[in-house]
């Protein structure tokens, strides 16, 4: 194994383990694959400034954060654009320390704003070479903003390396830079490895496991939901609404005037990694009403779970649905729409997508994504 170390660049990464942050559990899996080649040290957030040992192979250099995430402050806010300087300059700190705690042969950001930026300055700062590694957050929205599009041009061009976690977000952000993009899938690893299959006929469980935010459709969901007849209903055991964010307030509402109509829906929250899959396993179909989405965390949980989705026809998903049928794809994105496809499910096997679920589930694993990396980063064989 290398003295050398791999410097990873995050704003995703655990804190309180409570689920909160899909994204980050597959950034501290990356971690843990990595480490089992060369020692990693990691810039993640955190409630305080710390260095902490993670595991045997990989350090944590904590930077802190106000408790929420930066995309969610606004900095025409006084008191928010203080938070966000904040983590500007304690981000680009514990990335300077990270490096400079040893041998660094490269720093790899996950994500790219800011962490490809504080990446990008260290590494022109120590003469070491960084990739980045984009969300759709980085190309679809922070690069609409013009002064933030043409940093985040500027850290593609830079990097040794550029990679996107989706099949169109690869050719969009092609386009911000013009720099050669490479798709590279995020994935978690996880426990559970021999899950009961699905039922094979009704009553049938329903899982909805994401962030309450417009982009991932919930507020359509259960606008959905309401729409389904008596009839849909009695061919549904239950509906599982797990997660949280800034549609909290709305979502319980929702839940609650549809738990008065007789409906079996039930509100959940935050799950940890070890809870999602338990929730996915007692599923019989995961339900993705996005708005906007690449490859969402959960389609490839799904996947690897054994279980369908009903999914929107947005980004990514209609190339994944139709190239493997694992799941059924909606025809548009309202709630209209999206009730017609829960409706389509209601009527099929979940079991009889097992061979397309499967094959759909052997392009996301953790190690081979890892593999890659080490390769075209790191050279390793």
């Amino acid at each position: 194994m290398s003295d050398s170390a791999i410097v990873i660049v995050t704003t995703s990464f655990p804190i309180s383990n409570d689920g909160s942050e899909a994204a980050g559990s597959f950034v501290s899996d990356l971690a843990e694959e990595l480490a089992r080649h060369i020692p990693v040290r990691v810039v993640a957030p955190g409630l305080s400034p710390v260095h902490e040992q993670w595991s045997a192979n990989v350090e944590v250099f904590r930077y802190a954060t106000p408790g929420k995430p930066l995309s969610t402050l606004k900095p025409w806010y006084p008191a928010e654009a203080v938070e966000i300087i904040g983590v500007l300059r304690d981000g680009m700190r514990a990335t300077q320390d990270a490096v400079s705690a040893g041998a660094a042969i490269h720093i790899l950001a996950l994500w790219a704003l800011p962490s490809g930026e504080w990446a990008r300055r260290v590494a022109r700062e120590h003469g070491i070479a960084y990739s980045v590694w984009m969300l759709g957050s980085d190309v679809w929205s922070l690069g609409r903003i013009p002064i933030l599009r043409g940093m985040l041009a500027r850290v593609m061009r830079e990097a040794v390396h550029s990679y996107a976690d989706g099949y169109q977000l690869v050719d969009d952000a092609r386009r911000i830079a013009n720099v050669p993009v490479s798709f590279l899938p995020s994935t978690r690893r996880f426990g559970l490895s021999d899950p009961p299959p699905p039922r094979t006929q009704p009553p049938y469980r329903l899982l909805f496991l994401g962030r309450w935010h417009p982009n991932k459709g919930v507020d359509l969901l259960l606008e959905a939901l309401a729409l389904l007849s008596e009839e849909d209903w009695h061919r549904i055991e239950s509906v599982e609404i797990q997660g949280g964010g800034p549609l909290e307030s709305l979502v319980r509402e929702r839940v609650v005037s549809l738990n008065k109509a007789g409906r079996p829906v039930e509100l959940g929250g935050y799950l940890s990694k070890q809870q999602a899959e338990e929730a996915i396993a007692r599923a019989d179909w995961v339900l993705i009403p996005s708005r906007i989405e690449s490859i969402p965390v959960v389609f490839s949980d799904a996947m690897k779970l054994g279980r369908p989705v009903i999914a929107s026809p947005v980004g990514d998903l209609p190339r994944l649905l139709m190239n493997e049928a694992c799941g059924v794809l909606v025809e548009g994105v309202s709630a209209a729409t999206l009730c017609r496809g829960i409706q389509r499910a209601l009527a099929e096997s979940p079991r009889s997508f097992g061979p397309a679920v499967r094959d759909q589930a052997a392009h996301f694993d953790l190690s081979s994504v890892a593999g890659s990396i080490r390769r075209t980063v790191l050279g390793d064989d």
